[in-house]
């Protein structure tokens, strides 16, 4: 048997008093996905261990099995992987956004989705002027990027900027938790503070000023780490050959260290237009000679970090119809039986607009087992199915078991 895991980032949610009490989810029109929820088996997975933030980073990794207090070592290293970026011993990577922030306050994580091409001007401009030996900007996709500093202390207390929207900035600079990294931290503090002060009058700016977008003002590092010591999924699971298809870093630096081969989709955004049906099609190509296919799609997380109810009801619709549509009926044509799952990796609810740690709501489907009577598939629904709730590699054991 081979195995398709769809990842529909931030898709859970919460009730919304406006809409009836209903989620995205319950709302969305999903039949496909319905339908594998009647064919399959489903329950709910805990995807963040406690004590641990509820970020994309951590949830992932706990999906994919692994031990994620053992290996993790911050966002920046994993994404510093996907953009090919060799960490040296010593050397310490973090996320760095482009944000907007505006009345001393961080109004938007991601400078309004600021383009690559913009975004990559801006982050030539800060190696020029901010950069060095020691101080290195890496460019990376829209206002997601990383930023290395050789030498660099880790014991620091760092703010994801999408989970303090609205909020003061000064309040969230960096602080180091341990007398060794107050140098990297005051550095780091440092640079935010130059940033500021260089990025709005760069002709990038002026040009987004001009035509009413979010300025990309200010820098954010945060989730800082080294290289981390992960074992491949073959290693974990005998696991023979993985892809994994995603548009974000994040989740390309995961399949890096897992063993995977990362397939890269034209097109792939990250955001509601993103080439669904290409990323669709490279799942089902990359199966024949794959046996696990890793199918991450964004667009649902970042409606919800937006607190857009209508654009995430729509994510969701698309991911049922341009997506599990497709690799339905293009795996019910193959020799081989493939298996399908279906889960978000933690919810972004759209009243909050940030990372929550509930549980997520899945489906395993296997073709010639029969399902457990779930009729739909959404956060409360899965609550009756048979697989309960399960934690940590539970999930991975359950979709790979014979």
């Amino acid at each position: 048997m081979k195995y398709i895991i769809v990842l529909g980032d931030g898709m859970a949610d919460e009730p919304l008093e406006n809409y009836g009490g209903k989620t995205p989810l319950q709302m969305a029109k999903t039949p496909m996905i319905d339908q594998l929820a009647k064919l399959g088996c489903c329950g709910q997975l805990v995807t963040v261990p406690e004590h641990m933030h509820p970020g994309s980073e951590i949830a992932n990794l706990s999906v994919l099995g692994y031990d994620v207090p053992c290996v993790y070592e911050g966002r920046g290293t994993l994404e510093a992987a996907s953009m090919g970026v060799k960490l040296e011993e010593g050397d310490l990577a973090l996320r760095c956004n482009l944000l907007t922030i505006d009345n001393e306050t961080i109004k938007n994580h991601s400078a309004g989705h600021i383009s690559n091409e913009e975004a990559h001007e801006l982050i030539d401009f800060l190696n020029e002027k901010l950069g060095s030996k020691r101080i290195i900007f890496h460019k990376g996709v829209s206002y997601r990027h990383v930023l290395v500093i050789k030498g660099g202390k880790k014991q620091m207390d760092c703010t994801p900027p999408h989970d303090v929207p609205g909020q003061p900035f000064k309040k969230h600079l960096i602080k180091a938790t341990d007398d060794q990294a107050m140098e990297t931290a005051d550095l780091l503090n440092q640079l935010i503070a130059q940033s500021m002060e260089i990025l709005p009058n760069h002709p990038v700016n002026q040009k987004r000023k001009a035509m009413g977008k979010e300025l990309a003002n200010s820098i954010w590092p945060w989730s800082p780490g080294y290289k981390p010591q992960m074992p491949t999924l073959k290693g974990l699971f005998g696991i023979q050959k993985s892809a994994v298809i995603s548009a974000v870093d994040l989740i390309q630096g995961i399949g890096v260290y897992a063993g995977m081969e990362v397939i890269k989709v034209e097109g792939a955004t990250g955001l509601h237009d993103t080439n669904y049906e290409g990323k669709a099609k490279a799942a089902i190509d990359a199966l024949a000679d794959h046996e696990l296919v890793y199918l991450h799609i964004e667009a649902s997380d970042e409606a919800g970090h937006e607190g857009d109810v209508e654009l995430k009801t729509k994510t969701i619709e698309y991911l049922d119809q341009r997506v599990v549509k497709y690799l339905v009926e293009e795996t019910a044509k193959m020799d081989e039986s493939v298996a399908i799952a279906v889960l978000p990796d933690h919810p972004t609810p759209c009243a909050t607009t940030v990372h929550t740690k509930d549980p997520v709501p899945f489906i395993i489907y296997k073709p010639g087992v029969e399902g457990d009577g779930v009729e739909a598939y959404d956060e409360f629904s899965v609550k009756a199915g048979s697989y309960g709730l399960l934690r940590g590699n539970e999930f991975m054991k359950a979709l790979l078991s014979k």
